[in-house]
């Protein structure tokens, strides 16, 4: 056979589409993991010939069957043994997950046989691959899978070593081997496995599940669950009890209950016990061991250790150092009992130095490969390389670590045992308020990727958490045992000892515990996450808080974008705020940090882009601007003004002169950079213009707007070249390909389309997700585009074929902006709970997030009896304040994202309150107790009213839609679609018969409310409308608008009455006084205005808030007007005298914490820790 090979060509798109789904980005990134050139991965995904040895590399790396693909003349393939001759199914439906390279495997071709029989032959549904651990499970799992993938259509590997709770698998598994189009799961387990069950039915479908003794419980109670784990028993009886023709494999050191009670010889349920190496197969490992013995030695030692791989690795190291190799000395001294893997790997640890001990924890602490100078930074003592490494390699020897391309880690079954050993001895520690491992070890690591920190704390800080619960019986009791260790941290330890005190704060989080006011003063707080803890008067004066991470004072971002060399982030908030995020990233840690804070603005920064150079960043805003920073300064070069139009988007010309922008007055602006000259402005659009993009070689520009339409413009005569027309809503937003051929539009129809640039055609039209469509990025080489919506996903798409390649999940917030870095490895994203993420596109997880932390009102209402107000806030809680004492009187906790709208029922028992988090919750105003949570799945809730009856709730979302709620049932009882964008304000009119919604589409829908029929629509603003309110009769509506004015409406005709002209900036709420003769109108100059409804004049300005006005209410009496600004604090306004009664500001995240003599931060977080409410000394 020629020693060159190459794909047939009918398979090169099949391996192209191969790559992305074993998760690499690009050609570079496969070809720089196998250490090949890249023209020689070029080749083989061109269908070019290349060495015989490297083709069947890359196939094994990517799971493929290279006999099946190769392209091999004359010669006939192989086929692959078969029990029965079978249709073979080649497709790239594979998913490898973490299973282990099994090259160098050898043997159980008996074990195979049997198994291929049971699978192919006998058609067995459920097959469990047991044995003790360290006997080979795993890699017999992925051999098998390897022979028989395929027979299969799907075929996917998942590892249970991390204990992920059944309902995160189930939903990994439908989303496989749905293609990625069903993410509207049910939200029960039975659900997830009817739809699970479906998906097995109708497709031939192979999953292994790894390591199911993870989430078995230990002891006396073997094949049963954990806590919290008995559903994973539903799934196994579901696959092995229910006809279907698929296959699940389970590698397991214990028998679950289910099999061992549906398992037969001739049944569809089977186990198999792995039984230990032969002789022969452990001679090998002594040999390679350096160790020679006689076949009877050798023959004993395989029968003392069962033949288990793993254990004759670890004794043979023993045999090697301690006895010279001679197999008969070690034998004679009667070490070799063998009583189970984990007694044996208790010896073994044993014989270690302090430092292979603190070694072996790290590697089970970090749970991914780790380097070592990862390791040199993990350990408090301080090393020599040479130290470190002289550990390392004993290690290696034992067969204690094993060594990864990318650092060194641990067998699971060994990973286990450490994990366990530190639960129990950090446990015990604890309990006995003694010091030790706490100390040289962090329980979690703040700095890690934050997928692996959720790890650390599910597998180490929730069950040590557990186990002080159990210890101490009373929370006081917990609180009492932590000062105690504390004092003696202080006592007893020098300030730079390690990281006791981080770990003390990281286990008070777990456990629930209020830190207001404990003293963590001169300790070391290292690897603490606090980015969401309440740390009111915590003293950490002359602390170390190196390597702990806190929350930014980020608002709401708006917009991201990644710097031409990938290490800064660029965001744009709606506070007029830009941030240069400094981006590191290496194999175990992601980092993102605050870098520096470019103030400018007065309103949104809307859009955010670098010059290709990098050296320039131009920022849009609302407040009708674009300023261009140098980036390496900070400061701002120039300001272009549009004269009053808000900018919507910005992007850079290739060649870095020219900037176009796209405007609420629907215009496209080219400018000169270096002049800040308007070169030309485009007209077209019959609507606001949201996004804009230069093609690669900078001759046209694409823009798209709200009037449903994408524009291709030549850039020299500024004619509009081409109008593509097919989507039915906003779109928001639009980039070209890296080649230029295809422009990629995002919509809120929900849609992406893909247009061919030359013909205007639309290529494909992406159906997936479930709400609007913010934006929509190509990945560098243009094989990939992202996607991000209001449906709290992002998805990426094959450019080629159409099909989602990963759906990547940001739970409980809608994404505002997303963007690929340079290499294409990561996406960052930007979400309306005030974060910003970046995601490990190869992994589909958060690899860190940016938390910022705002306590702005965005809604307040008065109770009917006037004594309360409740108040939102974007801090997540909704407080209620007593009116006469102007004091909090509860604090709810409960959202996972800002609290946009809130109602109280007309009897004044019940607050409701609605957030983005997709959930409306209704709250006992006296005990403060959550009575119902209404999930509204897929849409954040914007606004909500009770009905005047107060058995109905309104509720308005970001899915454009208006529903009713039965307060009772919590049930949906109408759904009204009309809106094309989201439904910002919705409320009843006062006899309830009907309901008004206003929309960023401009308009306001009055709907009757049994029918669910669109009455009237009300057309006449320029901008979103925002809040509307009814007059107390009914007879007049008005609603506030981005367009700077309030409009009051005739209800029963829809004629405009009046339009309220006065504010210079966006009004975001509206209230008829209870008489209706005054209109209060709060907008985004931080004023509010008072208006006569019957003249439509300005009675008075209301000034002293420091920022924008999102709320206004009046009391009950009308005598009071209460308003919640973006500033923090409410106030309460007499209306006769136009004087502010009282403020009332709620606690900050940090509000009084001691940082006077501090280590460990940089100035700019020392900065940011005083703007969320930390204190410090003046003479520091």
């Amino acid at each position: 056979m020629s020693r060159s090979l190459k794909v047939r060509l009918d398979y090169v798109e099949k391996v192209k589409l191969a790559l992305k789904r074993n998760g690499y980005p690009s050609q570079k990134s496969f070809a720089q993991e196998l250490g090949l050139a890249l023209a020689t991965v070029n080749k083989f995904f061109t269908g070019k010939g290349i060495d015989y040895a490297n083709f069947q590399e890359i196939c094994l790396k990517l799971a493929l069957d290279w006999q099946a693909i190769a392209d091999l003349g004359d010669a006939t393939p192989q086929e692959p043994v078969s029990v029965k001759s079978e249709l073979k199914l080649v497709n790239t439906h594979r998913d490898w997950g973490e299973a282990i390279d099994v090259s160098a495997f050898y043997g159980r071709t008996v074990e195979l046989a049997t198994l291929q029989q049971w699978i192919i032959g006998d058609r067995a549904r459920l097959v469990a691959l047991l044995g003790m651990g360290g006997i080979g499970k795993t890699a017999l799992g992925v051999k098998l899978a390897q022979q028989i993938q395929e027979q299969f259509e799907f075929l996917i590997w998942r590892s249970l070593r991390n204990a992920p709770p059944v309902k995160d698998i189930l939903a990994d598994l439908i989303l496989f081997l749905s293609n990625q189009q069903e993410i509207n799961l049910p939200e029960s387990i039975n659900g997830k496995l009817s739809r699970l069950l479906t998906y097995l039915r109708s497709s031939r479908c192979l999953i292994i599940l790894d390591n199911a003794e993870s989430i078995l419980e230990g002891g006396e109670y073997a094949g049963h669950y954990r806590e919290g784990y008995e559903d994973y028993g539903e799934l196994l009886r579901l696959v092995g009890e229910t006809a279907h023709t698929s296959c699940m494999v389970l590698t397991s050191r214990e028998k679950p209950a289910e099999i061992a009670a549906l398992e037969g010889e001739i049944e569809p349920v089977r186990s198999f016990q792995i039984t230990g190496l032969n002789v022969a197969e452990t001679e090998n490992i002594l040999k390679n061991k350096g160790i020679w013995a006689g076949d009877d030695e050798t023959k004993k030692l395989n029968d003392c250790y069962r033949g288990n791989p793993l254990a004759l690795k670890i004794v043979s190291t023993s045999i090697q150092e301690i006895f010279a190799g001679n197999i008969g000395d070690f034998l004679s001294h009667g070490t070799a009992v063998f009583n189970g893997i984990r007694l044996l790997l208790e010896q073994q640890t044993n014989r270690l130095s302090e430092l292979e001990k603190q070694i072996m924890y790290w590697l089970a602490i970090n749970r991914e490969p780790t380097s070592i100078s990862e390791l040199r930074e993990d350990i408090v003592a301080t090393l020599s390389v040479g130290e470190l490494l002289e550990a390392v390699e004993s290690l290696l020897r034992r067969s204690l670590i094993e060594k990864t391309a990318n650092g060194f880690t641990q067998q699971p079954v060994i990973m286990e045992y450490m994990t366990e050993r530190l639960i129990e001895r950090v446990s015990k520690e604890i309990a006995a308020g003694k010091i030790d491992l706490i100390m040289n070890h962090a329980l979690i690591k703040a700095t890690a990727k934050d997928y692996i920190r959720e790890i650390q704390i599910r597998l180490i800080l929730e069950p040590i958490a557990e186990r002080i619960s159990s210890k101490f019986s009373f929370k006081q009791n917990i609180e009492q045992q932590i000062n105690l260790i504390l004092d003696h941290l202080r006592t007893g330890f020098s300030a730079s000892t390690g990281y006791g005190g981080g770990n003390l704060i990281n286990l008070s989080n777990q456990l629930q515990i209020n830190l207001t006011n404990y003293d963590f003063s001169h300790l070391n707080i290292w690897q603490a996450d606090l980015r969401q803890v309440n740390l009111l008067g915590v003293n950490f004066t002359g602390a170390d808080l190196g390597k702990s991470v806190f929350a930014e004072t980020l608002s709401n971002i708006l917009c991201v974008a990644f710097s031409p060399d990938g290490k800064l982030l660029a965001c744009g908030d709606f506070e007029g705020k830009t941030y240069l995020c400094q981006v590191a990233n290496d194999k175990q840690f992601e980092t993102m940090r605050l870098a520096k804070t470019l103030v400018g603005h007065t309103n949104w920064v809307t859009s955010v882009r670098f010059s290709l150079d990098g050296s320039k960043l131009a920022t849009g805003s609302l407040d009708t601007s674009v300023k261009l920073w140098d980036v390496s300064s900070g400061v701002c070069l120039f300001t272009l003004h549009s004269n009053t139009s808000a900018i919507m988007s910005i992007s850079f010309s290739p060649d870095g002169n020219t900037l176009a922008t796209g405007s609420f007055d629907s215009s496209v602006r080219l400018w000169d950079v270096d002049s800040g000259v308007c070169l030309l402005t485009l007209h077209g659009h019959s609507s606001t213009t949201t996004s804009v993009s230069f093609s690669p070689d900078g001759s046209t520009i694409a823009s798209g707007s709200y009037d449903q339409t994408v524009k291709l413009w030549d850039v020299h005569s500024g004619l509009a070249l081409k109008t593509f027309h097919g989507h039915k809503s906003i779109v928001y937003s639009i980039t070209f390909s890296p080649d230029g051929s295809i422009i990629a539009s995002g919509s809120f129809d929900k849609t992406i389309k893909l247009w061919d640039v030359d013909s205007g055609v639309a290529l494909k039209t992406l159906h997936d997700h479930n709400s609007g469509i913010m934006a929509v990025s190509f990945s560098p080489d243009g094989s990939i585009i992202a996607s991000g919506s209001l449906d709290e996903t992002i998805k990426l798409w094959d450019v080629h074929s159409g099909v989602v390649l990963r759906t990547l999940y940001c739970r409980n917030s809608g994404i505002s902006s997303i963007s690929f870095s340079p290499d294409g490895s990561t996406v960052a994203s930007s979400s309306l709970d005030q974060t910003v993420r970046l995601w490990d596109v190869s992994k589909g997880a958060v690899s860190t997030t940016l938390y910022g932390y705002n306590n702005g009102i965005t809604s307040i209402k008065f109770s009917p009896d006037g004594s309360i107000i409740a108040s939102g806030s974007f801090d997540q809680t909704l407080r209620l304040w007593d009116v006469s004492k102007g004091l909090v009187s509860k604090i709810l906790h409960g959202h996972s994202n800002l609290v946009v709208s809130i109602s109280f029922s007309p009897d004044g028992s019940i607050v409701a309150s609605s957030s983005y988090d997709q959930t409306i919750k209704l709250w006992d105003v006296y005990s403060g107790v959550t009575l119902k949570t209404l999930h509204d799945r897929n849409s954040g809730v914007t606004s909500i009213t009770f009905s005047p009856d107060g058995s109905i709730i309104a509720s308005g979302g970001s899915d454009q839609t208006v529903k009713l709620w039965d307060v009772h049932s919590g049930m949906v009882l109408k759904t009204f679609h009309g809106h094309k964008s989201i439904v910002y304000s919705i409320i009843f009119s006062p006899d309830g018969s009907v309901i008004a919604s206003s929309s960023y589409d401009q308009t306001v829908i009055l709907w009757d409310v049994h029918s669910g029929v669109a009455l009237t629509t009300l057309l006449g603003h320029n901008n979103s409308v925002t809040l509307i309110d009814f007059s107390p009769d009914g007879c007049i509506l008005a609603s506030g608008s981005l367009d700077q004015t309030v409009k009051l409406w005739d209800v029963k005709s829809g004629v405009v009455l009046e339009t309220l002209h006065g504010h210079s900036r966006e009004i975001y709420s509206v209230s008829f006084s209870p008489d209706g003769s005054i209109i209060a109108s709060g907008g985004f100059d931080s004023e509010i205005r008072l208006w006569d409804v019957a003249t439509g004049k300005c009675l008075t300005v209301l000034q002293g808030h420091t920022n924008g006005i999102w709320a206004v209410s009046f009391s009950p009496d009308g005598s009071i007007l209460a308003s919640g600004s973006h500033d923090g604090t409410v106030k309460l306004w007499d209306v006769a005298t136009g004087e502010c009664i009282r403020t009332l500001r709620g606690d900050r995240l940090y509000e009084g914490m001691n940082i006077t003599g501090v280590t460990g931060l940089t100035a700019a977080q020392r900065e940011t820790l005083k703007v969320l409410g930390a204190v410090e000394s003046e003479s520091q």
